[in-house]
């Protein structure tokens, strides 16, 4: 999984794995979540945005089912979406 630390005031890091679609967004706050069936371009877009949460309010936010986490590695490979994530 590649992370990448961003500037940006709403992102600190975003991670991709392209195998699996997932997409790990690590906000300012802290809070971490995982967003499934993110294709390649989104993730593309997202780093090559000026306004990273401008990008993730317009793009992503709402678009794809997501889960906060604490551990990503605890994720399983065939990455179904677990309960209690929003869809």
């Amino acid at each position: 999984m590649r992370v990448t630390t961003v500037e940006s005031t709403t992102l600190a890091t975003v991670a991709y794995e392209e195998t699996r679609e997932l997409m790990r967004l690590e906000f300012c706050s802290r809070a971490v979540y995982i967003y499934f069936g993110v294709p390649a371009a989104v993730h593309q877009a997202l780093l090559g945005a000026p306004s990273k949460g401008r990008y993730f309010n317009q793009a992503i936010r709402g678009q794809f089912p997501y889960c906060l986490i604490s551990n990503f590695d605890a994720v399983p490979v065939d990455a179904e979406i677990p309960a209690g994530c929003r869809r």
